[in-house]
Order: structure tokens, then sequence, then C-alpha cells
């Protein structure tokens, strides 16, 4: 038997039951750390005002821009901007 899916998580839902958001961690990382000085990766998951202080630092001389595409690559708790876990 298979279970239908679910219109209100097309991606599925972590552990706690919140669903996915359709935008990727590994994306938002890999965006992070080759355009971070840009902030793209923060605009990418919704963030437009981290974003745009990215983009106003030059992602904090490139400090803060790879130190968040790190994370976002390994951690599990980064959200998008309506706060669904983004898929990874």
């Amino acid at each position: 038997m298979t279970v239908p899916p679910n219109s209100a998580a097309p991606y599925g839902v972590d552990p706690q039951g919140r669903p996915y958001s359709d935008k990727s961690k590994i994306v938002a990382g890999i965006l992070q750390l080759f355009l971070g000085t840009l902030g793209i990766g923060r605009f990418y998951v919704g963030s437009v005002g981290v974003g745009v202080a990215q983009l106003l630092t030059c992602g904090g001389l490139g400090f803060w821009a790879l130190i968040d595409g790190i994370i976002f690559l390994v951690s599990n708790d980064r959200t998008d901007k309506e706060g669904r876990p983004l898929r990874g």
C-alpha cells in the first residue's frame, strides 16, 4: 500500500513533523561559499536582510560568507523564509 503524497508537504517532513522547504541546503551552502560576498546564498533561502548586510560588507570580508556556507552544509536546523527546514 502506498501513501498518497501530502500536498502541504510535497518534499516530505522532518522528524519533528515540519514540511521541508523547496530550497536545498547543499545549493545554499555552495552558493554561499562561492558567491557569499554578494549574499547570494542568503537571498536564495529568502533571508533578504542578511543578504543585503553580506552584500554591503562583502560577506564580512569573506569570513562571514565562508563560515555561513560551511554551516549551511553541515547544519540540519537552517530554515527558509517561511520557517521550513532546508532539504539536504
